[in-house]
């Protein structure tokens, strides 16, 4: 039974450790934005838009993977390593095919930190017609 105590009480000791010791996203990476809004865009007219961030750790980062929620919105990610204190960006495009409200989500992986970060593009895809309504009734 002690032997079971202990054994207990060393696994609890190690991934308690192993919690405090992984880096956070936070502590490594920056983004100016987290949510963009297109508003409304036209249907059939795609868009994109550049999520700036900076390297706030103390060496440079590599951005694993930059995935989206569906293919209708391609995230582009830069290749090579980001220096510390530098800035790049994540190209979020979106196609707007299909009419009406969107909210989508890109999430970015960088290296040596278990939890991505969620980037968010929403706004409204108009039909031609309603776009030019729309676009008329701004004037």
């Amino acid at each position: 039974m002690r032997k079971l105590l202990l054994a207990c009480a060393l696994i609890f000791s190690f991934v308690g450790l192993n919690a405090q010791n992984q880096v956070k996203t936070e502590e490594v990476i920056k983004f100016k934005e987290y949510t963009y809004d297109f508003g409304k865009i036209k249907q059939g007219v795609p868009v994109t838009h550049e999520f700036v961030f900076t390297n706030v750790s103390n060496k440079p980062i590599i951005i694993e993977s930059a995935t989206a929620t569906c293919g209708c919105t391609t995230p582009v990610k830069p290749e090579p390593p980001i220096p510390q204190g530098k800035s790049d960006k994540i190209v979020a495009g979106y196609n707007s095919a299909v009419t009406g409200p969107f909210n989508k989500s890109i999430y970015v992986k960088v290296a040596g930190v278990p939890n991505p970060v969620e980037l968010k593009i929403v706004g409204e895809v108009l039909s031609p017609a309603d776009y030019a309504k729309y676009k008329e009734g701004k004037k």
